[in-house]
């Protein structure tokens, strides 16, 4: 054979890797990236939550102890407190407008009785109307019930939405 009859044919080289689909491991990855994003915002609405609800407690210990409050201003402080700690926990649009007896509604709904509705915890919607001065006792009642709510504060479930705090 001669050396001009031999034809030698080129190498050919493979398609290039498409970027799509991409592998399993890259899905595996996306899932858990999107995964460890749900738990971290979980975890901040939780430990916002209950940072408000600490400060709210240091706060009403605050007011409970200042010797320098009358009465008429430890429910005014009382009030402006409950009504910032339902802002921090609830969805500001909910609680906001609220007042008089929707507010006290709201505020029963943190506990098992309606001791906001119907005993002590009225004072916080007719005070300013009063004709007759708080007592202590009257001021120390309302402080108790203020403690017992923010023990039992928690976030409202919405209808229809993922709670994520709940699965923490």
């Amino acid at each position: 054979m001669q050396a001009t009859q031999l034809e030698l044919r080129d190498i050919h080289l493979p398609e290039a890797i498409g970027w799509w689909p991409p592998a399993v491991g890259w899905w595996l990855l996306a899932v858990v990236i999107a995964g460890l994003a749900v738990f971290l915002y979980g975890l901040y609405k939780r430990l916002t939550r209950k940072t408000a609800v600490k400060n709210a407690r240091t706060l009403l210990l605050a007011i409970k102890n200042n010797r320098d409050l009358d009465n008429a201003q430890k429910l005014c402080e009382l009030s402006i407190l409950l009504r910032r700690v339902s802002m921090s926990i609830s969805p500001r649009s909910d609680v906001a407008s609220l007042t008089g007896r929707a507010w006290l509604a709201f505020l029963d709904s943190q506990l098992k009785d309606s001791r906001f509705s119907s005993g002590i915890g009225s004072l916080l919607a007719d005070a300013p109307y009063r004709q007759k001065p708080l007592s202590d006792a009257e001021t120390a009642e309302l402080v108790k019930l203020c403690e017992d709510w923010l023990k039992h504060c928690t976030p409202p479930v919405r209808q229809g939405a993922i709670h994520v705090e709940k699965t923490l």
